[in-house]
């Protein structure tokens, strides 16, 4: 039998749906149900979505990932428009009653 998500996603649905919860009256039975329900939901969706990511680097495991050159590259660039946009900061700072004149 080939895995599914939506498989899976009924599996699910029919193990949380409870019969003596699903018919209680208007009251908290109901709302707690309705949480339980999205908890569930949310966390078979983080697991679904998980288990498809380990599968896709099963199946390709060069994916393309950024290299440590490329990083070292970048970090260095930021660090640089940062250090060059601080020294304009300061420099304006401290001659901005100088420059106010021109």
């Amino acid at each position: 039998m080939k895995y599914t998500a939506a498989r899976v996603r009924r599996a699910v649905l029919r193990a949380t749906t409870h019969p003596h919860t699903a018919s209680r009256g208007p009251g908290r039975g109901r709302r707690r149900a309705s949480a339980w329900a999205r908890a569930n939901g949310a966390v078979l969706r983080l697991t679904t979505r998980v288990q498809e990511g380990l599968q896709e680097a099963a199946r390709r495991p060069d994916r393309g990932d950024i290299s440590t050159t490329t990083v070292i590259i970048w970090v260095a660039a930021v660090t640089g428009a940062v250090l060059i946009a601080g020294t304009i900061a300061v420099v304006i700072a401290k001659y901005n009653g100088k420059l106010s004149g021109l």
